[in-house]
Order: structure tokens, then C-alpha cells, then sequence
């Protein structure tokens, strides 16, 4: 996976290539993002691609190489979306602002009735968001929540750690191909199509397993509790699709197995075909809903579905 993304930048820097062949390259570099994202960092940042903890966490770092900050991630991903999973006010990753709407508990505004449309152009920008502000914006409002100290980091520390990734990503990503290749234009467009690629695969990947028009978005009672078990509550709120062992299904990281990831987060994905047989037998016995549907497709279908609903509902 590193590979994919890594070969095709060395290939921009050393190769004199012509500007299609450059673009392309930039594109593969994408999907090596994408793939270093969805599988590789994901297992590591869970703790789940080695038994050995001082692994798990360099592994994780590779989140920061592709534009990310692991710490935030850690924080939004493992704390807040698995133990929240699609609680509005909670689960930051169902939570798009007034920008989309994916719950009835959120507000609705008139242009959500488009977002069925518009939605899709937003997900390849989701790279891009993390390197200019969202990463900036979580790091202040953890600190305020007092969250950071539960990874055992203060803010400057975090502040500091987070300015050199950023720049160490700038530099290699934008500045030294400019640098080595004598062409902006060419690298700026390219680094574009690399950004919108794997800002799309991670975006509907993970909104396929969450937010499609056959998983609930639960609320608390008036204590702040939510009157379900934890795991019944991951089989309501998550989806798989495309249910194989798949070169797709390796190119995500086992993210298609959405339901055995949450309810086993810290077992490595390379696992979760085989667990899933049993999850889904369990789901059948005790009368508990399995969702999940045969094709990334049809899973994208449940997507764009919900999104209609919920502009116009």
C-alpha cells in the first residue's frame, strides 16, 4: 500500500515524464493515500496491526505523512465515533455542520434539499480540509474539552507535533516536486487530483457503513444515557457492503466488514471475513439486525437515498 503511494512520487522527481503521465502518477498517488488511510494507519491507530504497542503507534504515524495528524484522529475516530457511533452531538464524523444534513435530530435548510447532489463534489475535499483548518479547529476544542490530557499531551506539545507533520507534508507533497520538476502548474493540478481522490474514497467509504437509509441515529435519554446495549447499538448504527475477500476489500482495509470492525476494533481486519460469519449467525439467533448489502454500489445507493430523505423529510 505504501508502495502505491510512494513509487509513483519517486517517479515525478527523478523521471523527465510528459504531463498526462505526470497527472496519472498524481492520481495513483491518491489511491495509495486513500489505501494508507483506510488500511495500514486505521489498523495501527486501533492497535490492531501488531501485538507489539511501540509498532501499532509508528504505523499510526503514517496517518501524518498523507496530510493527517494521528492524535485528533485517535481522539475523533477511536474515542468519540466508536463509543458514540451516529449520536448527533457526540459522533463527530455524522456531524457535517450546516453544510449536510444526516440525521432528523439536525436542523434543515433549504439547500439541503440539493445535498443528494452537491454532497459528492464535498467528499473529495475532505484531505484538504484536514491539512488547512479541521486538524487546527479539533486540536483547540479537544484542549478546551480537556480531551488531549487523556492522551497524555498538552496543547503546545500537541500545537508543536501538529505544525511539524503539516510542514514536513507541505514540503514533500507541493514544494520539492515544484523544486525538482521546474513545473507548479503541473504539480498544483496534480496535487489536487490526488487530494480529491482519496478525500472521496475515505469520505464514502465511511459514510456507507454509517450513514445509509437502513442504520438509526439513536439519542439519549434526559440523563445523557442511550437505554441499549453497546453492541446491539453498533449492530443498529453500522452497515457492510461487498462481503469478500476482494482486492476492493484489501484496498480499503476490511472496512466493507464495518459491523466485526466495531464490535472487535482492536482485532486486526486481515480477521474479519472469518469473524463475520459468526457475528452474522449471533445477529440471526438473538433477532438483532444485520445490515449489509451485496456491492459497494447498492451501498452508495443507501447512501444517496438517505441523503434525498433527509433534504426533503
Amino acid at each position: 500500500m505504501l508502495s502505491i503511494y510512494i513509487v509513483p512520487y519517486v517517479l515525478i522527481l527523478t523521471l523527465n515524464l510528459s504531463t498526462p503521465i505526470v497527472l496519472i502518477l498524481w492520481a495513483l498517488i491518491g489511491f495509495g493515500m486513500a489505501g494508507v488511510g483506510m488500511s495500514v494507519m486505521h489498523d495501527g491507530n486501533h492497535n490492531a496491526y501488531s501485538k507489539n504497542m511501540t509498532v501499532n503507534k509508528w504505523i499510526g504515524y503514517f496517518l501524518n505523512i498523507v496530510g493527517g495528524y494521528d492524535l485528533n484522529w485517535r481522539i475523533q475516530h477511536n474515542v468519540l465515533h466508536h463509543t458514540y457511533t451516529n449520536i448527533i452531538g457526540m459522533d463527530e464524523d455524522v456531524d457535517a455542520g450546516v453544510v449536510l444534513r444526516f440525521s432528523d435530530e439536525q436542523d434543515k435548510k433549504s439547500h439541503h434539499k440539493f445535498q443528494h447532489l452537491y454532497a459528492w463534489f464535498l467528499y473529495g475535499l475532505l484531505t484538504i480540509s484536514w491539512l488547512v483548518s479541521k486538524d487546527i479547529i479539533q486540536l483547540i476544542k479537544y484542549n478546551k474539552k480537556g480531551l488531549l490530557k487523556t492522551q497524555g499531551i498538552s496543547f503546545p506539545k500537541a500545537l508543536i507535533s501538529l505544525i511539524f507533520w503539516k510542514s514536513i507534508y507541505v514540503f514533500f507533497i507541493l514544494i520539492l516536486p515544484t523544486l525538482v520538476t521546474n513545473n507548479f502548474g503541473v504539480n498544483i493540478a496534480g496535487f489536487f487530483i490526488m487530494e480529491f481522490i482519496a478525500g472521496f474514497f475515505l469520505t464514502t467509504v465511511f459514510l456507507c457503513a454509517h450513514i445509509v437509509d437502513q442504520t438509526d441515529f439513536p439519542l439519549p435519554n434526559n440523563d445523557g444515557m442511550v437505554e441499549k446495549n453497546w453492541y446491539i447499538h453498533q449492530l443498529e448504527t453500522t452497515a457492510n457492503f461487498s462481503n469478500s475477500k476482494s482486492f476492493f476489500s484489501w484496498f480499503i482495509g476490511g472496512l466493507n466488514y464495518q459491523i466485526e470492525h466495531h464490535l472487535f476494533p482492536n482485532i486486526c481486519h486481515v480477521h474479519y471475513h472469518d469473524i463475520s460469519k459468526i457475528v452474522k449467525e449471533t445477529a440471526k439467533e438473538y433477532n438483532l439486525p444485520y445490515h449489509s448489502n451485496n456491492t459497494f454500489i447498492s451501498a452508495l445507493r443507501h447512501h444517496f437515498n438517505h441523503l434525498k430523505l433527509m433534504g426533503r423529510a
